[in-house]
């Protein structure tokens, strides 16, 4: 995947896990997106290094899913750290 999908996914895994988790949140756009490639990243080593389902490549519902549950668990320890 190209440096414009990465922002493409990284943006929409981070919508999605805004919408799942709202809360006030300190950022805009730019955090929502660093946080969804974050996550990105995250959930592909969480998926292949512990749940055995193997690596993850292109734009497909599968690489959105794993995206977002990254992106989540990034959210929930940025609100952690945050406190």
């Amino acid at each position: 995947m190209g440096i414009l999908s990465w922002l493409v996914m990284g943006l929409i895994a981070g919508v999605l896990a805004k919408f799942i988790m709202p809360g006030k949140d300190p950022g805009g756009i730019i955090v929502t997106i660093l946080i969804g490639i974050a996550g990105a990243f995250v959930g592909g080593f969480i998926s292949s290094k512990f749940l055995g389902y193997g690596t993850v490549s292109g734009f497909n519902l599968y690489s959105l899913l794993i995206a977002v549950g990254g992106a989540l668990v990034l959210l929930v320890v940025y609100r952690l750290i945050k406190k």
